[in-house]
């Protein structure tokens, strides 16, 4: 028991990769960043090519298949936000292609970024933000205001503390399931090493991940919707 909690105590463990000095400080740059920065970069190399030489007429099928991606993809969020919100469309599919991809990299032996508290806590202030933003545009900052007096004023106090418990509950949920799921993989690969881990796997990895980005990303435009409506 005690070599499986040694095990997991350094699969969680964030390493620092490297450090950056820079104004006298020093960064550090753990696992985290550096498969964040592997995503990203995936994903934008991913738009490059998907995207070179489009055309109106006689497209490519490449062209067809990115077409049909953002489709998909933007049909899919706006069911979610609505149509006031398609403004913040962008930013939800960005969102739910970063974590779903942070979510499956596990499968080729990388750390998943998820599994980092500090991930998931940008993740969610960079929401709450937005979501706060969202309020000011539609209703000014007088609205805005106003809005937290609403239904009664009796109830302000718990509609200012909802702007802290937002970002944690987005923050927390990410970040405890999948730390949860990566906990259960590696106690049945200690029990039964060969064949049951790959059919928990599948569930874990890949549907309960995917889960996770679409709950992340709902939740989201769900907070937006109510601050614009």
């Amino acid at each position: 028991m005690s070599d499986l909690s040694t095990k997991l105590q350094e699969a969680l463990d964030v390493k620092t990769m490297f450090t950056i000095h820079l104004f006298g400080l020093d960064i550090a740059i753990t696992e985290s960043i550096v498969v964040s920065w592997m995503i990203m970069a995936a994903l934008v190399l991913l738009s490059i090519f998907l995207t070179r030489n489009m055309k109106i007429d006689h497209i490519s099928k490449r062209q067809a298949v990115a077409e049909t991606i953002v489709i998909k993809l933007r049909s899919f969020i706006e069911g979610m936000i609505g149509h006031e919100g398609k403004a913040y469309v962008p930013y939800l599919i960005t969102i739910l292609l970063y974590i779903g991809l942070s979510n499956l990299i596990g499968l080729i032996g990388f750390k998943p970024p998820t599994k980092d508290l500090n991930v998931t806590a940008a993740l969610a202030i960079m929401s709450i933000v937005l979501i706060q933003a969202a309020g000011i545009h539609k209703k000014g900052l007088r609205g805005w205001r106003k809005s937290f007096s609403e239904p009664v004023a009796l109830v302000t106090p718990l509609n200012i503390l909802e702007i802290i418990i937002k970002p944690l509950s987005l923050c927390m949920r990410l970040f405890g399931n999948i730390l949860g799921a990566f906990v259960i993989m590696e106690l049945i690969k200690a029990i039964i090493p060969v064949g049951v881990p790959l059919i928990f796997s599948a569930y874990f990895d890949i549907f309960d991940g995917l889960i996770q980005a679409y709950v992340f990303v709902f939740l989201t435009s769900l907070f937006i919707k109510e601050a614009i409506e």
